[in-house]
């Protein structure tokens, strides 16, 4: 007996895990994709084209490969721990090519609208034009995975003068490398990943790099104690029982003192209003210090030639970057307000609770601290599970108390800044859609049967294997890749092997350092 049809939007990294999933559920997919090949937003493209954002030429992922990756199938080991744009494709189309999932794909734009007999059978119409002709095809479930970044977000009202201002104004998804920028004065807007790393390329060409926050930030480092990713460091699951045992004053504190070990955040002009604020950037402290980018409070207004900030300050600028973020729209979604209401509610961020059946599952449509790949595969395997009637959602008020709940909880964490209303700790979200499949790992078990694994699993990094060690989906390759995910980390650091004759005293060495005449010597 054939299996559901079901149609995934967006070849994108959460579109490619949907269609594995479908297909790993006994699902029949076809994903339609707007562009010309896979990959979404980590695809470079020198042209941007309206609703297609891509990455800019140096973009390098801000989540470590471990804690990046599919949930069954690992990077190779000696590939960086940290990943440019090209390399994301490169593991995107092996993944594709592995699965056999490029068949699955349809290179055409696509709209969706629900069946006039969608009440009684959940099915869809999904209508595709190509070659100037429109077809029409009939869809048991639809899954979204277009992401959440397709508008750029252009607040031009909050900066008179702008219309006014003579030099090049642009948003950071227009940016793609600074060699065009030589010689320019320019300010950017906005302190979020974006910003900082535009602002901190643009340094090393421009004559001065303004960067204007209203908020300030935390500033993290991909590098964490001895060497090591911060995100395998951080999200584990015996820091995420901390997090919910101590208090948050106690966490915070601590947190502080360490990020402002590295740097001062007061006397760098950074400390963040809000505690929350965090900024990924291992460079920008040192092009603060240099004087490449110097730290400026939000504009208060423009002149056509310069910018006015509200500390009264004003400085000439070429150009401005408004590094200010997205907005995320469905414009393939046919009469969207009978599918979500104004604020896209959606129970867990995938299930719209309105519906009159759940056939209809976004993916990917949310900002996790943390990565997103493997959050969006296990979304999909919770929605193909839902599709097939073998897991149940709860009544519609049962999901709207679940939404206000969770409302109210950022309202509280984030000071309603409608940025973050779709932010989720990983390890914390993770569990919650695991447990909703039956996938999250039975740790009691597990100590039980296998300490070694589970020493590793709760002391360990919270890698996407977890969830393939029981339940539905199981893989008999988990235990092996969460006990060896540790060497992977280690591997393509190892490019040079020392050879230690006289073993060094660290001890000795802090109170009497060797020149570097001295130290050279003890290696081959």
């Amino acid at each position: 007996m054939p299996g559901k049809r079901i149609a995934v939007i967006g070849a994108g990294i959460s579109g490619l895990g949907a269609i594995k999933i479908c297909l790993e559920e006994g699902l029949e997919p076809i994903c339609f994709e707007g562009s010309n090949d896979i990959g979404g937003l980590w695809r470079y493209e020198e042209k941007t084209e309206s609703g297609r954002p891509t990455v800019y030429k140096s973009t390098t992922c801000n989540t470590s490969k471990e804690m990046t990756a599919y949930s069954d199938y690992p990077f190779p080991d000696h590939f960086p721990n940290y990943l440019h744009n090209s390399k994301i494709i490169e593991y995107l189309q092996m993944y594709a090519k592995h699965f056999h999932l490029l068949k699955h794909i349809q290179f055409m734009v696509c709209s969706v609208r629900k069946r006039s007999d969608f009440s009684c059978t959940g099915q869809w119409d999904v209508v595709v034009q190509t070659e100037g002709k429109q077809e029409s095809y009939v869809f048991d479930g639809i899954m979204v995975c277009s992401g959440l970044y397709t508008d750029p977000l252009l607040p031009i009202q909050d900066f008179p003068g702008i219309t006014s201002f003579k030099g090049q104004c642009i948003h950071s998804w227009e940016y793609k490398s600074p060699e065009k920028f030589q010689g320019k004065k320019i300010v950017v807007i906005g302190i979020g990943n974006s910003g900082v790393d535009v602002a901190s390329e643009l340094s090393h060409m421009a004559a001065q790099v303004f960067l204007s926050t209203r908020r300030g930030a935390w500033i993290w480092n991909r590098v964490w104690d001895y060497g090591m990713p911060i995100d395998t460091v951080l999200f584990t699951r015996f820091n995420a029982i901390l997090n919910k045992v101590c208090p948050t004053f106690l966490i915070n504190s601590l947190i502080e003192k360490k990020l402002n070990a590295r740097f001062n955040h007061d006397t760098y002009g950074l400390l963040p209003q809000h505690s929350h604020q965090a900024t990924f950037s291992d460079d920008l402290p040192n092009h603060i210090i240099t004087g490449r980018v110097m730290i400026k409070p939000n504009v208060r207004k423009f002149t056509k030639t310069s910018a006015i900030f509200e500390d009264g300050t004003e400085e000439d600028v070429d150009v401005v970057v408004f590094a200010t973020g997205y907005t995320f729209s469905f414009p393939f979604l046919e009469n969207n307000s009978t599918v979500l209401d104004s604020q896209c509610s959606m129970f867990k961020f995938v299930f719209p609770p309105q519906l009159e059946k759940p056939t209809l599952a976004f993916i990917g449509i949310l900002q996790p601290v943390g990565a997103i790949m493997p959050i969006s595969e296990l979304q999909s395997r919770w929605a193909a599970r839902v599709f097939k009637g073998l897991n149940k959602l709860p009544s519609v008020s049962g999901m709207m108390a679940d939404i206000e709940k969770k409302r109210k909880k950022f309202a509280k964490e984030y000071r309603n800044n409608s940025r973050d209303t779709r932010r989720v700790q990983y390890v914390d979200y993770m569990d919650e859609i695991a447990s909703e499949i039956g996938v999250k790992p039975n740790l009691f078990s597990f100590f039980l049967w296998d300490p070694k694994l589970a020493l590793e699993i709760f002391f360990g990094p919270c890698t996407p294997y977890q969830y393939r060690l029981q339940g539905p989906g199981k893989w008999a390759g988990a235990r092996r890749t969460i006990l060896t995910q540790r060497e992977r980390i280690i591997k393509p650091l190892k490019t040079r092997t020392l050879t230690l004759v006289q073993p060094l005293n660290s001890v000795t060495l802090k109170i009497y350092p060797l020149s570097k005449y001295q130290v050279s010597k003890q290696y081959y």
